[in-house]
């Protein structure tokens, strides 16, 4: 990473962190160019790369004659911006699949853990038509009730989607998937997992 990108990006990182410090929430206005270029003791040139930036990913928006202002904007088109620039690397995609996989294993063993039998019920009702694998995880998920493995799941699968199709998975396979989830047998799960659900990253 070159000087300038590394000091712009910190610029990007410390506005964000004015916007927390001061409390500011949707519909705000924020701190002016000068106001930022003095309390970060950085030019107003450099502020106004910064702010473009933020309102190129629909964080913030500038209104003629009034200022600019925080945005109301939605999680997925968010996601969608920062994965054309994030995601460019071969190395970065296969990464990205594989800590997927990694944490989708992981939701697994929990649920087979802790899963009820009216959890299993559940799920069968859910998989009885074909399913996608978003959908299938995101229940899984859910009734874990690990917050923060829901958080991280779907931002990680947000990310996934971009690179990868979600794949519709027949109601035999994970009917098959599940019954080994039941029976708690944890090699026979892996294998299945493995064989069906692992996810190509498609070439451009």
């Amino acid at each position: 990473m070159t000087a300038p990108t590394k000091m712009y990006l910190e610029i990007v990182k410390k506005i964000r962190a004015i916007i927390v410090a001061d409390g500011l929430k949707t519909g705000d206005k924020i701190p002016s160019e000068r106001e930022l270029s003095d309390r970060l003791n950085v030019g107003r040139s450099s502020v106004r790369e910064a702010l473009r930036a933020l309102e190129l990913l629909g964080l913030i928006e500038t209104r003629r004659g009034e200022g600019t202002f925080i945005k109301d904007f939605k999680e997925h088109n968010l996601v969608e911006l920062l994965g054309t620039f994030i995601l460019e690397q071969d190395k970065t995609k296969s990464d990205l699949i594989e800590t997927k996989l990694e944490i989708e294993k992981s939701c697994i063993q929990l649920f087979m853990q802790k899963a009820s039998v009216e959890d299993y019920v559940k799920v069968r009702k859910m998989i009885s038509t074909p399913t996608s694998r978003t959908d299938f995880f995101k229940t899984i998920v859910t009734i874990v009730d690990n917050s923060l493995m829901l958080r991280i799941w779907t931002l990680v699968n947000s990310y996934a989607r971009i690179i990868a199709k979600d794949n519709m998975i027949e109601s035999g396979v994970l009917e098959e998937l599940l019954e080994a989830m039941r029976e708690k047998q944890a090699g026979l799960v892996i294998k299945l997992y493995e064989k069906h659900f692992t996810e190509i990253v498609e070439k451009k």
